[in-house]
């Protein structure tokens, strides 16, 4: 027969060592998971191609109005640092929690998104929203060069402020 003290012992540790124990992966300093999805074209891409970039990871969906309100400063920021886009030291990737592939294509056909879109099409269920630890939309992650996450979840001025000091050093 079970000991019900046991039990009790048994589950107090379990919880315990899990809050103790358990990390976050996404935080300033550690290295950005790797992303691997299809882009709207069909082509697979990976982040680790964008290594060497500041790169601004935007989470994203055409179902999250605060992400389509989103979108317009996404694109004045592409166009601002066009020239380090062009010269290979930023990138914008916008990875989509999208399930329906027609409703992602025509928002990026709306807002004229000319950076790399991705998506799994798999909505919440998609491996890279429990990855990166997503519970909430919009939410973005950027990275160095080298893959480190040196800023997350940061919008509007915050977000201008930061590309803004990031990119001038370089």
């Amino acid at each position: 027969m079970i000991n019900i003290k046991t039990v009790f012992i048994v589950l107090f540790l379990t919880i315990f060592s899990e809050t103790i124990f358990s990390q976050t992966k996404i935080e300033i300093g550690k290295k950005a998971p790797e992303i691997t999805m299809t882009k709207a074209d069909g082509a697979l891409f990976s982040l680790s191609t964008l290594k060497g970039k500041l790169v601004l990871i935007d989470f994203w969906a055409t179902w999250c109005a605060p992400c389509v309100e989103e979108q317009p400063q996404l694109k004045v920021i592409y166009d601002t640092y066009s020239e380090q886009i062009k010269s290979n030291t930023f990138e914008i990737l916008g990875v989509s929690l999208d399930k329906n592939k027609e409703s992602w294509q025509k928002a990026i056909n709306r807002f004229g998104i000319n950076w790399i879109q991705i998506s799994d099409l798999k909505f919440w269920k998609s491996p890279v929203a429990k990855l990166y630890e997503i519970d909430e939309l919009p939410f973005n992650v950027i990275i160095d060069g080298q893959g480190t996450i040196v800023a997350k979840n940061l919008h509007g001025k915050d977000l201008d402020e930061f590309l803004k000091k990031s990119l001038s050093q370089n």
